[in-house]
This record gives structure tokens, sequence and C-alpha cells, in this order.
């Protein structure tokens, strides 16, 4: 079954693969955000660089168009371990370039012209047990202490969290308005056509097969650049020497019928707030611009040695249970057809920390490992790789995601029986605290040691 961001977009453009050697300035790998995004601020700040972009099936083939649409300012290291690793001003900075960045597509898209269904509702994380609404409390409490005031990051009652959504047993929540619900499909298509417009060449069908200094080849011909973008994300792992760098794990989604105005009523979400809850196995949603409920969350298994396969985006015991949580969270959906059943790899460095950088020594740049989190930060990786290839010291190129190196992850079978044991406790751990009520700290711990 196709994604509703597929089904619900005017049919793609078929642009031809690459058909002869090719010598540019910049050869980009990988059209999704990043790689997209990458090539349109370099037109923009230099409309005479030469950049190819290339892509082993076609533009949002991969995460940038079957995500569930949330252009937020999350980064997947908290504020704790971002302090941590590098100190207060610098974690300090990252989150507000990431709160800019959300805003900066929103920019883009009016400016362009792109209709992507931009609703910046912000983003309403739920607590629906004791354990998750300890946990609330303490995420606030943490923030204040990393200096995110009220205007970032507030904690709702009850009642205020239930005037926002009628999801079933929400006791609070915490709210930021740091997020907008978008059109993932018609932002990477439209935002690909922009930069073709730009004078940037994307050749589809064409496969990377190794990456070297100085050139890309591909099953279709050489191209040689001076410099050199691997944006290849959640299929990083299918490059040679890159299976240990980012490890592929599967979100998968559901989307709901349009619904009906009596529904809607029910869930609320009229502002097009993107929703969570505080459980520790990820699961997220938002309100479509048609009236549809769309619905993912993680527990897919992980497949030995960052198998990636057709096969893997689908997987009717997790789709179920997407919507059996569905109709738990918001009854009034039972009965509605699901039209919609998708998934796909997004990545993960082994800290869990997103990078951007560019090795001059070799003329290679790259970033990823979004965790998932990939629709604004995509964003801020392309500006900030802009300003490196064009060798611009800015606010952006100091930002400390830059030229962060993540240790590579264990070699299978290390890899495979870590992360899905991870997976095992995660999941463990919110079954615990749904029955208890009581936070499962040592089983998210441990969960974490292990990669998940």
């Amino acid at each position: 079954m196709h994604s509703l961001w597929s089904a619900t977009v005017d049919q793609p453009r078929d642009r031809p693969p690459l058909e002869r050697d090719l010598d540019v300035d910049v050869v980009i790998v990988g059209a999704g955000y990043t790689g997209l995004w990458t090539a349109y601020y370099l037109r923009r700040a230099d409309p005479n660089v030469r950049i190819a972009v290339i892509d082993q099936t076609h533009v949002g083939f991969g995460a940038s168009g079957r995500n569930g649409g949330w252009c937020s300012a999350i980064f997947p290291v908290g504020p704790r371990k971002l302090v941590q690793m590098h100190g207060y001003e610098q974690a300090n900075a990252l989150r507000v370039a990431m709160q800019e960045a959300v805003d900066e597509v929103g920019v883009v898209a009016l400016a362009e012209g792109m209709q992507i269904d931009f609703a910046k509702g912000g983003c309403v994380t739920l607590a629906r047990n004791p354990a998750q609404l300890t946990r609330a409390r303490a995420d606030v409490e943490a923030a204040r202490g990393y200096g995110i005031g009220e205007q970032d990051l507030r904690f709702l009652s009850g009642e205020e969290a239930r005037s926002i959504t009628g999801a079933q047993g929400v006791l609070g929540a915490i709210y930021t308005p740091h997020c907008a619900a978008v059109h993932p499909g018609r932002l990477v298509r439209q935002l690909a056509e922009r930069v073709v417009r730009a004078g940037v060449a994307i050749y589809e069908r064409t496969a990377a097969r190794t990456i070297a200094p100085g050139v890309v080849a591909t099953d279709r011909g050489c191209i040689r650049a001076d410099l050199i973008v691997r944006a290849t994300e959640g299929y990083t792992a299918r490059l040679p020497g890159s299976r240990r760098s980012l490890l592929p794990i599967y979100s998968l989604m559901i989307a709901t019928e349009p619904l009906p105005d009596a529904a809607w009523d029910e869930i609320g979400l009229r502002g097009r707030e993107t929703f969570t809850d505080h459980r520790h196995l990820r699961i997220y949603g938002q309100r479509t611009a048609d009236g549809r409920l769309a619905f993912g969350g993680r527990g897919a298994p992980y497949h030995f040695g960052s198998a990636i396969r057709p096969e893997f985006d689908t997987d009717a015991r997790i789709h179920a249970g997407l919507e059996s949580l569905l109709t738990e969270l918001f009854p009034v959906v039972a009965g509605h057809a699901i039209t919609h059943a998708w998934g796909g790899p997004l990545a993960i460095a082994r800290d869990w920390h997103p990078s951007v950088g560019l090795d001059r020594a070799t003329g290679i740049a790259w970033a990823g490992g979004y965790v998932g989190d990939g629709v604004a930060t995509t964003n801020l990786a392309g500006r900030t790789l802009s300003d490196l290839i064009l060798g611009r010291n800015s606010d952006l190129t100091a930002l400390p995601w830059v030229n962060h190196r993540s240790r590579r992850w264990e070699p299978e079978p290390l890899r495979w029986l870590g992360v899905n044991a991870g997976l095992g406790l995660v999941a463990t751990a919110d079954r615990e605290e749904a029955r208890s009520g009581k936070p499962a700290r040592r089983a998210r711990t441990l969960a974490r040691i292990l990669g998940y």
C-alpha cells in the first residue's frame, strides 16, 4: 500500500537518469530534504555553482517522502546531554537554530509559492498514566534549568490538555509551539521543482556505487566534482564502508479516511497541533489538511546486517497495533477506514547525535542521523552545508553538531542482538508503566545503553 503522502500529490515528474560521465562543482548523493535544501541554498548563494543531484530511485523516495509530517525543533540529544557534551552556550545556540529552522521552512514555502499544508500549531505531548505525568513534570522542571522558558515549553494541566485534544485518559501534557504540521510529499517534490528551476540538474534512477574524493561512481557513469555531499540518511548503510555508520531503523504509519466534523469535534486538534505521548517507544500523529489522522510509531525490529528491503515497509502486526492504539486514543475513529499503511527506514548514529560536516582533505561533506526528526533539521543542514562548501564562517558553521563524529555501531551479530534487545526493553517499560503507574527507569536506561 502506498503512503498517504505519495497518494495525495500530483503525479511526480519523471526525471531522466544520468546518461554520461559528468563534471560539476558539487555532486549531491540523495534527492531527499538534505540534498535538496543543500542545492537550494547553494544555488541561491552562488548562481554560478554547477550542481548535480542523483538518487537511486526518485525524489523523496526515502524518509523525506514517508515521514509523519512533523516540522519540529526536536533534536534527538536532550538538553542535559547536549550541555554535558558541548557546554551551555553551544547547546543553547543549537536549540535556537532548530527553532528558527521550523520557521524557515514556512518562510521559504510562502516565498516560493509552495503548497505544503504548513500549519504551525505546535506539539502536545500527552501524559496518560501517572508515570508519564511524573516524567512530563520532570521534563519541564529540567528544561527550566537549561534556560528553556515558558514560551518554549510549558506544562499543561489535564483540563488544559483536554482543551486541545479529546484523547482518552489524558492527565496532563507538555506543549511547545515549535512544531508545524506539513504534507511531506508536497514539500519534497515542490522543493525539487524549485531547485530545478534554479538550474540544478537532478538525475533519478541513478545509484551511487562508491563515493571517493573527487568522484562518485554510479551505475550509469561517473560524476567528477570538487565537492561531494552524502545525503543518504537511512540508506547510508548500502554504501561501501558505511554499514556501521548509521543504523537503519524502520518506523511505520497509518492514515484514516477523511473524518466527519462530528469526529473532529471529539478529537480536537483544531490548530492542527501534532501529538504524541510520554511513552518510551515513540508514537506521533497529526491532523492532516484534508481531515485525516496520520499516525505512526516505532516498534518494527531492526533487520540483521542493516538490511533494507521493500517488504520491510509494511508489517501487518505493527500496523494492526498502530490502528489499535489510535482507536484507544480516539475511540471515535473506530469504524472509519484505514486507507493507507506504510513505512520506511530512518537513521540513527551510535550516540543518537545528528551531524553535518565537511572534510576538506577529501572534499566529502555529509549530513544525517536525524532519528526521524529531519523535516526541519534538514533545512538547517542544507544552510550549514552551503556555508561550509562556500567557505563561509557563520553562526551556522559554529554550531556544535558541525563536524561531530559518532563512533561506529558494533559489528554483527552484536548490533542485531543489542538493538532488538533494547527495543524489547523499551516496549516492556511502557507496559510496566501503564500497569503500575511507576516510572520504569532501569529498563529505559539499559535500552539506551544497548542503542535503542
